[in-house]
């Protein structure tokens, strides 16, 4: 489910009461650890964190790279972690995390799907989002997908 808001206080407040609830925890979580130099923004019709096209322009197009974003689907509620899909440590420190704390991971590439807050391992997750300052998240998008030969 993609929303045309173009505020975050807009997306929520198009939820309903039990979603935007669930949401505003994982948000709350996202915002507390996200390194400095990344914005919040509504994109992809989800609330996105980014390095702004002003700060980093060597993307697909006219968007911004996005970090990690956040959105409510049809049928459950989406965190994507950018950064655990290039970073396979990363990925490895989320799966330790859902299984230390006995949660079911529902995970693709860089979509963690979830219900509600509490199915998270919320403070495992804000580490993974805290390691991985900027610069550091464009040095391994360039490493990853603009090496030559590399289709976009």
């Amino acid at each position: 489910m993609q929303s045309a808001a173009k505020t975050v206080t807009a997306y929520l407040a198009e939820l309903p009461p039990d979603r935007r609830k669930e949401l505003a925890a994982v948000r709350k979580m996202v915002k507390a650890h996200l390194p400095k130099g990344y914005r919040e923004a509504m994109g992809w019709g989800m609330i996105n964190w980014e390095i702004p096209l002003s700060t980093y322009t060597k993307t697909h197009g006219q968007y911004p790279l996005c970090y990690a974003a956040l959105g409510a689907q049809k049928h459950y509620l989406s965190l994507y972690l950018m950064a655990a899909y290039m970073e396979p440590r990363l990925t490895a420190q989320i799966k330790a995390a859902f299984q230390e704390e006995g949660k079911k991971l529902d995970m693709g590439k860089s979509c963690i799907r979830f219900r509600r807050a509490s199915d998270l391992p919320l403070e495992a997750l804000g580490e993974v989002i805290a390691a991985v300052p900027p610069a550091l998240y464009i040095l391994r998008y360039e490493e990853l997908m603009l090496r030559p030969g590399k289709k976009r």
